[in-house]
């Protein structure tokens, strides 16, 4: 199976990406936030005749997920983009670069909208970021290599063995106190590389009361993903 995985199609029309994983216990099926593509990940003895059943068998579960998912939303003029949890208007202006007015984002009219919002956006994600995991770092007692942004699809952080954090830039559109419940959330890997109570403990310390705000995250990140920010509404 090729690394990007082999797509078959079930219940008549649904495409599904196969995907083997070498430390897959059971198989799993997602339907991504973007786009709404179906995987279904296989353990290493797993047949995909296995898994094709076990897609169909969820048929009903893939049709209503996908007809969930937020209406697709291009980043173009007069669109209302969120920004740390509220709506700016894109709007072109005589200027050289973005910059917030009361309740506009006033964008270059000569350049593609959603390239200089999008680059406007990483900016603003990598200085909230960068301030808030060295808050939690340093009132856990620890330290981190470097930080990373990435436009992921399936994670709004992760942390890696050698202390290195990476991010969805996407997140400079969710609420401030959103964005550092996921700071928080990796820094506390730094000391925990699991999900044990140990590590949700140290989640509490380092943010009490982060129920809600990871609660946000779950019910609206899925908007958030929606955005286009690329001509044709492709951000691959």
């Amino acid at each position: 199976m090729p690394p990007g995985g082999r797509i078959i199609t079930i219940d008549g029309d649904i495409a599904v990406t196969l995907r083997r994983n070498a430390r897959a216990r059971r198989m799993t099926l997602r339907v991504s936030r973007s786009g709404g593509e179906v995987v279904l990940t296989l353990p290493p003895r797993a047949s995909e005749a296995d898994g094709a059943a076990f897609a169909l068998s969820r048929a009903g579960w893939i049709r209503g997920a996908q007809a969930a998912m937020p209406a697709a939303q291009a980043a173009v003029f007069g669109a209302a983009l969120p920004v740390e949890g509220r709506p700016l208007v894109l709007t072109p202006a005589p200027v050289r670069a973005a910059r917030i007015a009361g309740d506009a984002l006033l964008l270059p009219q000569a350049r593609p909208p959603g390239t200089v919002a999008e680059a406007w956006l990483k900016h603003l994600a990598r200085d909230r970021l960068a301030a808030a995991c060295d808050r939690h770092a340093a009132a856990l007692g620890r330290t981190f290599a470097a930080i990373a942004l990435r436009d992921t699809r399936s994670r709004w952080g992760s942390c890696t063995q050698d202390g290195r954090l990476m991010f969805s830039w996407r997140l400079a559109m969710a609420p401030p106190e959103v964005l550092d419940y996921v700071a928080a959330h990796e820094v506390a890997h730094l000391a925990h590389m699991d999900h044990s109570p140990r590590f949700w403990a140290a989640v509490a310390t380092l943010m009490p009361g982060y129920a809600p705000r990871r609660a946000w995250l779950r019910r609206n990140g899925a908007d958030l993903m929606a955005w286009s920010f690329r001509a044709g509404g492709d951000d691959a």
